[in-house]
């Protein structure tokens, strides 16, 4: 990696940064002080606080380093070399002769090799630090009390650093990978279940649709042949509750082939049930019915119309297998993005008959509910508090539909 990092326009890219060496300065400028205390002063000519200001100048242009890496890294090295020839060659004048902590480096060396790491280009990060690393192990004269806290002050922190960032880019490219994977998960679930709705919708087509039409016809034909207009009233009955069967069907057909699909156009489809109708036929049997209508249906297409008479027709008849006797409200309100379904019945006030409550297949909400998703919108359901039982539905106005015609 040559490329630099965390290049910013600020003296800090955010104040955790900010924050941090701020710390980091002070710190190192109050050990810079107990040391100083501790310690002789320095007696060249540079006056006796010589060392004092050379360490503290350093921790200051911590504050800096975020934004300047190299250039705080250069002065650090700078001070280093003075150090080195003060005592080499002239002992006293930027550090003391007896120092309280031998040391050929500025307390905040690791601050800084840390940062070159993880701010700049690993070449010059290398650079820096090994000429750092040279003056504080002092190679040409080892020792035990210099050579150790040289590398304690300069490879070791480089090398964590190091660490800590390849960590990082492994954890990173493992969470992204299993984000990935993830996502081809989603989608090929995607894939499948859009290849068994077609498979269902082929299925549906060619068979079901058949024999409908075949009963259809038949009772066409029996109504017409008979004398008796009881038969002719029933197979009326018969052909029309077929045809409208036929009518759903086609419809479900066509949003099984085509969900997830764009919609390209609008077909023209045929009239919608009202669901006044349910709650007539409710009412006609004893059933305290609260019905409230919001809106104008014509502003949402058939198909729409007709999920949102299943949703009612499905609430009443599980009302009326768990909750005899309890008065239902029935609310439907239509804008022009969509229709919102809300049928709520309170508890029941006589126990349920054992017979028709088991007489279902205990999955009725569950198909309601895929229904609802095949055309975009949600569908909620749960107790209510106090007692009873709540179904919300929110569809939208239009859904993606291209119906077959045949």
């Amino acid at each position: 990696m040559t490329g630099v990092r965390g290049k910013h326009t600020g003296m800090w890219p955010n104040r955790r940064e900010a924050l941090w060496l701020t710390a980091a300065s002070v710190l190192f400028g109050g050990l810079d002080l107990l040391v100083h205390g501790m310690s002789p002063p320095t007696t060249g000519w540079t006056g006796p606080h010589a060392a004092l200001l050379l360490h503290l100048s350093v921790d200051v242009s911590l504050l800096f380093l975020a934004r300047f890496p190299v250039q705080v890294a250069s002065w650090a090295l700078a001070v280093a070399v003075l150090m080195l020839v003060s005592e080499e060659f002239a002992p006293g004048l930027f550090t003391p002769v007896q120092p309280a902590a031998h040391t050929a480096l500025p307390f905040a060396t690791p601050a800084i090799t840390t940062n070159l790491v993880r701010l700049t280009d690993r070449r010059r990060a290398f650079l820096l630090i090994g000429l750092l690393a040279v003056l504080g192990t002092r190679p040409w004269h080892p020792s035990w009390d210099i050579t150790p806290l040289g590398v304690v002050n300069t490879v070791l922190p480089a090398l964590a650093a190091l660490y800590l960032h390849a960590r990082r880019e492994l954890l990173n490219s493992l969470r992204e990978r299993a984000e990935r994977a993830e996502r081809e998960q989603l989608l090929l679930a995607e894939h499948a279940r859009a290849q068994e709705r077609r498979r269902l919708a082929e299925e549906m087509h060619d068979v079901v649709t058949h024999h409908l039409t075949l009963m259809v016809l038949h009772a066409g034909a029996l109504g017409t042949g008979s004398a008796d207009p009881t038969v002719r009233t029933a197979a009326e009955d018969i052909r029309q509750t077929g045809t409208r069967a036929l009518t759903e069907l086609r419809d479900l057909v066509g949003v099984l082939r085509n969900a997830g699909e764009t919609r390209t156009a609008q077909p023209s489809e045929p009239t919608a049930p009202d669901p006044r109708t349910l709650v007539d036929e409710a009412r006609a049997v004893g059933e305290t019915i609260s019905y409230v209508v919001d809106g104008d249906p014509g502003q949402v297409s058939p198909t729409v119309r007709r999920t949102a008479h299943r949703v009612v027709q499905e609430s009443l008849t599980n009302g009326r297998k768990h909750a005899p006797g309890a008065e239902v409200t029935v609310a439907l309100s239509y804008r022009p993005d969509g229709v919102t379904v809300r049928v709520a019945n309170g508890a029941a006030d006589r126990p349920a008959d054992g017979a028709l409550a088991g007489s279902g297949s205990g999955v009725g909400l569950l198909g309601l509910a895929h229904r609802v998703e095949l055309i975009g919108g949600t569908l909620r359901s749960g107790p209510r508090p106090g007692g009873g039982y709540q179904v919300d539905a929110i569809l939208p106005a239009h859904v993606p539909t291209r119906e077959d015609a045949g």
